[in-house]
């Protein structure tokens, strides 16, 4: 037990350190982003949307923006599940805050503290279809969120050649050291307070799917930027 605690707590330190090494040989495009900067120097607040499977380098992504390019950091939602806890530290290793809570477990002392938060003028990063899945569906805590805030949605993703898709329910993205990657931000979506949830739903899965393909075609150098 003690052994497996242990290991809990320095995976997220360790995980940490190897994407910071990994980061520093990749050859990155960011896109989309220009649209976002008048929102980030307004202190506008924003809801980030990424895929389960496309997480892993965001945070270090973010820190990044935040140097070069004037970006803010988010508070992050993450489970009270201990997979959560790993998550919270992980993202915590790049600056970032986090919120514990899912749709199963505290989601809604988590929704009120969102909501606290973008109303503060704080930015908030959600992870749609976790912490169980399934892949890539869109679960509607975000499109609430949205609703009760008027906050833009912002879908965002990130792709990379080469990389590794391991097999799990997410097929959880790892880039290869010196990959390709590309980091894309979608068109910013509104969710009226009085929106019919199920298709607002249904928009904002579209267009993370969307940018999901293009950050992976951009990173084949399959598109133009």
């Amino acid at each position: 037990m003690i052994a497996a605690r242990a290991l809990t707590a320095a995976a997220p330190v360790v995980a940490a350190g190897v994407v910071k090494l990994l980061g520093a040989t990749l050859r990155v495009t960011v896109s989309g982003d220009e649209a976002l900067r008048p929102l980030w120097e307004a202190g506008r607040p924003l809801i980030y949307v990424v895929w389960h499977g496309r997480i892993l380098l965001v945070p270090w992504f973010n820190a990044w923006l935040r140097r070069r390019r004037g970006a803010r950091a988010p508070l992050v939602l993450a489970s009270r599940s201990r997979d959560g806890g790993v998550v919270a530290c992980y993202v915590a290793r790049f600056g970032l805050p986090a919120v514990r809570g899912s749709s199963s477990r505290g989601g809604d002392a988590a929704l009120r503290r969102l909501v606290a938060a973008i109303r503060s003028g704080t930015d908030v990063a959600i992870v749609p279809d976790g912490p169980r899945g399934p892949s890539e569906q869109l679960q509607p805590g975000v499109v609430t969120l949205a609703a009760l805030t008027g906050a833009p949605v912002v879908p965002l993703a990130v792709g990379a050649r080469p990389g590794r898709l391991l097999r799990t329910w997410d097929r959880f993205l790892v880039p290869l050291p010196f990959a390709r990657c590309a980091l894309v931000f979608g068109p910013t979506l509104r969710v009226e307070r009085n929106a019919d949830r199920a298709r607002a739903c249904k928009e904002v899965e579209r267009a993370l799917l969307d940018v999901t393909a293009r950050a992976d075609a951009l990173a084949a150098g399959t598109a133009a930027r």
